[in-house]
């Protein structure tokens, strides 16, 4: 008799949860926008992972940062979720982040080289010039037309790191703020590390603020160069850039970004007792 109860007990536990289940109301989540760009100087079109904040306003003015390696299977999601929780929990202000979705990483952040042995590994690279014209004369326009902007960013880690230094050092004005993660300056007999001094000398003293890491489970090539590049960065002498640098001590190089990320945003963004 118990038995036979709780059989007709659990057929009817399994039919209201049935019920439940095909009234149920679903609807998308939707953090942002997915947008699909014609790029003349790249001639192929670029799709914008964009993160907008919550309670977006079309008439306010917002920070933006871009997000190199930006696919939604790379660093797009967990960086907007960083975004987010440091708008909620420290004093950053609401930001947009345009992840930029890759077609060709070697190509797009790596410039030219003469070295036979990168040529026969990376046969698609040298064409970052390209890229750079592609943020600044294609992008960046298309964003400012489409938002309220202020200050800009750009996050790059390794090859994304190397691009991110390359612009750094040879269109500064670009970007307000540089998150160069793990960069790799090895690139090309480190021959932009080498160029660096002199670039830095004509670069305008406008504020900035730059932050570079690296994790001390790298390979010790990418840890001596992030080192002499940060000390290249503090011996420019520039007055109005705020630099940083920050070796993540548990973290290799396919670990470092979220975390690196985290540490930069806390030395721009303190953390502040709810009011």
């Amino acid at each position: 008799m118990i038995k036979k109860a709780f059989i007709i007990c659990s057929i009817l536990l399994a039919a209201n949860f049935t019920v439940s289940a095909q009234t149920a109301t679903v609807k998308p989540l939707t953090v942002g926008e997915v947008r699909t760009i014609k790029s003349k100087t790249l001639n192929e079109e670029r799709t914008l992972n964009i993160y907008l904040p919550q309670g977006f306003d079309k008439t306010k003015s917002y920070p933006v940062i871009y997000l190199l390696d930006g696919s939604m299977n790379e660093d797009f999601i967990h960086v907007s979720g960083l975004v987010q929780f440091f708008n909620q929990m420290y004093s950053m202000p609401e930001t947009i982040v345009i992840g930029i979705a890759n077609i060709d990483r070697k190509r797009d952040f790596a410039f030219h080289t003469d070295l036979k042995d990168l040529q026969k590994d990376y046969p698609t690279t040298g064409h970052s010039d390209k890229f750079i014209a592609f943020l600044e004369k294609e992008l960046k326009p298309y964003v400012e037309s489409q938002f309220k902007t202020t200050d800009k960013y750009l996050f790059g880690q390794s090859l994304g790191g190397l691009l991110a230094t390359e612009i750094l050092l040879k269109k500064p004005e670009m970007f307000n703020n540089y998150f160069i993660i793990s960069p790799s300056l090895w690139w090309d007999d480190e021959s932009l590390l080498k160029q660096a001094p002199q670039l830095l000398s004509k670069s305008p003293d406008t504020k900035k603020f730059v932050y570079v890491s690296v994790g001390k489970g790298e390979h010790p090539v990418m840890i001596k160069d992030a080192e002499a590049f940060y000390d290249v960065l503090k011996k420019a002498g520039k007055k109005n850039w705020t630099l940083e640098y920050k070796m993540m001590e548990t973290d290799n190089h396919a670990t470092i970004l979220h975390r690196s990320l985290y540490e930069g945003l806390v030395k721009m963004f303190p953390y502040q007792e709810p009011k």
